[in-house]
Protein backbone atom coordinates (compact mmCIF):
# COMPACT_ATOMS: atom_id res chain seq x y z
CA UNK A 1 0.00 0.00 0.00
CA UNK A 2 0.71 3.54 -0.49
CA UNK A 3 3.86 4.64 1.26
CA UNK A 4 4.72 8.46 2.26
CA UNK A 5 7.29 10.57 4.31
CA UNK A 6 7.48 8.47 7.66
CA UNK A 7 5.02 6.14 7.28
CA UNK A 8 2.72 3.48 5.41
CA UNK A 9 -0.75 2.26 5.67
CA UNK A 10 -1.65 -1.54 4.51
CA UNK A 11 -4.30 -3.81 5.40
CA UNK A 12 -4.22 -5.61 9.37
CA UNK A 13 -2.92 -9.26 8.98
CA UNK A 14 -3.18 -11.77 11.98
CA UNK A 15 0.38 -11.10 12.42
CA UNK A 16 -0.89 -7.39 13.67
CA UNK A 17 -2.90 -8.52 16.51
CA UNK A 18 -0.21 -8.31 19.61
CA UNK A 19 0.91 -4.58 17.81
CA UNK A 20 -2.92 -3.95 18.12
CA UNK A 21 -3.57 -5.06 21.61
CA UNK A 22 -0.06 -2.87 22.78
CA UNK A 23 -1.49 -0.12 20.57
CA UNK A 24 -4.87 -0.04 22.35
CA UNK A 25 -3.66 -0.72 25.85
CA UNK A 26 -1.34 2.12 25.59
CA UNK A 27 -3.39 4.52 24.21
CA UNK A 28 -6.71 3.56 26.56
CA UNK A 29 -7.49 6.73 28.33
CA UNK A 30 -6.80 8.65 25.26
CA UNK A 31 -8.81 6.85 22.50
CA UNK A 32 -12.04 7.06 25.34
CA UNK A 33 -12.49 10.72 24.13
CA UNK A 34 -13.40 9.84 21.37
CA UNK A 35 -14.05 6.08 21.46
CA UNK A 36 -17.51 4.21 21.80
CA UNK A 37 -17.59 2.52 25.58
CA UNK A 38 -15.56 -0.49 25.88
CA UNK A 39 -15.76 -3.57 27.76
CA UNK A 40 -13.07 -4.68 29.59
CA UNK A 41 -12.70 -7.60 26.97
CA UNK A 42 -11.61 -5.10 24.41
CA UNK A 43 -8.60 -5.15 25.57
CA UNK A 44 -7.39 -8.88 25.46
CA UNK A 45 -5.73 -10.72 22.81
CA UNK A 46 -8.69 -12.44 21.73
CA UNK A 47 -11.33 -9.71 20.81
CA UNK A 48 -8.44 -7.48 19.03
CA UNK A 49 -8.02 -11.13 17.16
CA UNK A 50 -11.74 -11.13 16.10
CA UNK A 51 -11.30 -7.10 14.95
CA UNK A 52 -8.51 -7.88 12.68
CA UNK A 53 -10.58 -11.30 11.27
CA UNK A 54 -13.56 -8.85 10.86
CA UNK A 55 -11.52 -6.65 8.98
CA UNK A 56 -10.25 -9.40 6.64
CA UNK A 57 -13.49 -10.63 6.43
CA UNK A 58 -14.32 -7.36 5.67
CA UNK A 59 -12.12 -6.48 2.83
CA UNK A 60 -13.38 -9.73 1.05
CA UNK A 61 -16.87 -8.55 1.18
CA UNK A 62 -16.31 -5.22 0.14
CA UNK A 63 -17.79 -3.60 3.52
CA UNK A 64 -14.81 -2.52 5.69
CA UNK A 65 -11.12 -1.70 5.20
CA UNK A 66 -9.47 -1.74 8.08
CA UNK A 67 -5.54 -0.38 7.67
CA UNK A 68 -2.51 -0.03 10.19
CA UNK A 69 -0.57 2.66 9.85
CA UNK A 70 2.70 2.04 10.44
CA UNK A 71 6.14 4.00 10.58
CA UNK A 72 8.59 3.59 7.55
CA UNK A 73 11.74 3.12 9.31
CA UNK A 74 10.56 0.29 12.05
CA UNK A 75 7.21 -1.27 10.75
CA UNK A 76 5.87 -0.18 14.56
CA UNK A 77 2.01 -0.07 14.38
CA UNK A 78 1.26 3.37 15.54
CA UNK A 79 -2.60 3.92 14.54
CA UNK A 80 -5.38 3.18 12.47
CA UNK A 81 -7.44 4.15 9.38
CA UNK A 82 -10.88 2.31 8.21
CA UNK A 83 -12.72 2.64 5.27
CA UNK A 84 -16.50 0.95 6.71
CA UNK A 85 -20.28 1.62 5.84
CA UNK A 86 -19.32 0.97 2.31
CA UNK A 87 -22.52 1.43 -0.23
CA UNK A 88 -22.52 0.25 -3.34
CA UNK A 89 -24.73 0.73 -5.87
CA UNK A 90 -25.97 4.69 -6.16
CA UNK A 91 -24.11 6.09 -3.81
CA UNK A 92 -20.82 4.10 -4.36
CA UNK A 93 -19.82 5.86 -0.56
CA UNK A 94 -17.93 5.01 2.84
CA UNK A 95 -17.11 6.31 5.99
CA UNK A 96 -13.67 7.20 7.18
CA UNK A 97 -12.42 6.80 11.03
CA UNK A 98 -9.12 6.51 12.24
CA UNK A 99 -7.06 6.17 15.65
CA UNK A 100 -3.14 7.50 16.13
CA UNK A 101 -0.96 6.77 19.29
CA UNK A 102 -0.85 9.83 21.43
CA UNK A 103 2.90 9.63 21.00
CA UNK A 104 2.64 10.26 17.49
CA UNK A 105 0.00 13.44 17.69
CA UNK A 106 1.28 16.19 15.07
CA UNK A 107 3.87 15.04 13.11
CA UNK A 108 1.44 15.04 10.07
CA UNK A 109 0.97 11.00 9.83
CA UNK A 110 -2.88 11.11 10.44
CA UNK A 111 -3.04 13.62 7.33
CA UNK A 112 -0.23 11.45 5.37
CA UNK A 113 -2.41 7.91 6.51
CA UNK A 114 -6.16 9.57 5.59
CA UNK A 115 -4.80 10.67 2.04
CA UNK A 116 -3.72 7.14 1.32
CA UNK A 117 -6.80 5.52 3.10
CA UNK A 118 -8.86 8.42 -0.16
CA UNK A 119 -6.79 7.53 -2.30
CA UNK A 120 -7.47 3.52 -1.65
CA UNK A 121 -11.21 4.47 -1.61
CA UNK A 122 -10.97 6.45 -4.77
CA UNK A 123 -8.82 4.66 -7.09
CA UNK A 124 -8.95 1.03 -6.07
CA UNK A 125 -12.67 1.26 -4.77
CA UNK A 126 -14.24 3.69 -6.97
CA UNK A 127 -16.26 4.61 -4.50
CA UNK A 128 -17.98 8.64 -5.02
CA UNK A 129 -17.71 10.18 -1.79
CA UNK A 130 -16.18 9.63 1.83
CA UNK A 131 -17.47 11.14 4.91
CA UNK A 132 -16.37 11.63 8.53
CA UNK A 133 -17.76 12.89 11.54
CA UNK A 134 -15.76 14.22 14.02
CA UNK A 135 -16.87 15.80 17.44
CA UNK A 136 -17.04 19.79 17.29
CA UNK A 137 -14.11 19.82 19.73
CA UNK A 138 -11.74 17.59 18.29
CA UNK A 139 -10.07 20.44 16.36
CA UNK A 140 -7.00 18.41 15.46
CA UNK A 141 -9.03 15.67 13.71
CA UNK A 142 -11.21 18.37 11.47
CA UNK A 143 -7.75 20.04 10.72
CA UNK A 144 -6.34 16.12 9.64
CA UNK A 145 -9.65 16.27 7.61
CA UNK A 146 -8.94 19.93 5.81
CA UNK A 147 -5.99 19.23 4.80
CA UNK A 148 -6.50 15.80 3.27
CA UNK A 149 -9.05 17.55 1.24
CA UNK A 150 -12.50 17.05 3.35
CA UNK A 151 -14.88 19.90 3.20
CA UNK A 152 -17.37 21.02 6.18
CA UNK A 153 -20.87 19.86 5.69
CA UNK A 154 -22.96 20.54 9.09
CA UNK A 155 -23.75 19.21 12.58
CA UNK A 156 -25.10 15.69 13.16
CA UNK A 157 -27.12 16.04 16.34
CA UNK A 158 -26.46 13.65 18.86
CA UNK A 159 -25.60 11.05 16.50
CA UNK A 160 -23.05 8.88 18.29
CA UNK A 161 -22.83 7.85 21.03
CA UNK A 162 -18.91 8.50 22.30
CA UNK A 163 -17.55 7.60 26.10
CA UNK A 164 -20.89 6.80 26.80
CA UNK A 165 -22.35 10.41 26.00
CA UNK A 166 -24.44 11.36 22.85
CA UNK A 167 -22.39 13.63 20.85
CA UNK A 168 -22.93 15.89 18.00
CA UNK A 169 -20.62 15.53 15.18
CA UNK A 170 -19.54 17.87 12.40
CA UNK A 171 -20.05 15.99 8.90
CA UNK A 172 -16.87 15.91 6.67
CA UNK A 173 -16.12 14.70 2.94
CA UNK A 174 -14.59 14.46 -0.04
CA UNK A 175 -15.80 13.94 -3.40
CA UNK A 176 -14.15 11.92 -6.32
CA UNK A 177 -14.53 14.37 -8.56
CA UNK A 178 -12.84 11.49 -11.49
CA UNK A 179 -15.55 9.18 -10.48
Amino acid sequence: MGTQEGIYIRLLQMKDTEAALDLEIRNKEFFKHYSVLREPDFYTYEKIKERIENGITGATNDTLYAFGIFLSKTDELIGNVALSHISRGPAQSCMIGYTLDEQQNGKGYMTEAVKMAVAYGFETLKLHRIEAGVMPHNTPSIKVLEKAGFHKEGIAKENVQINGKWQDHLILAIINQEN
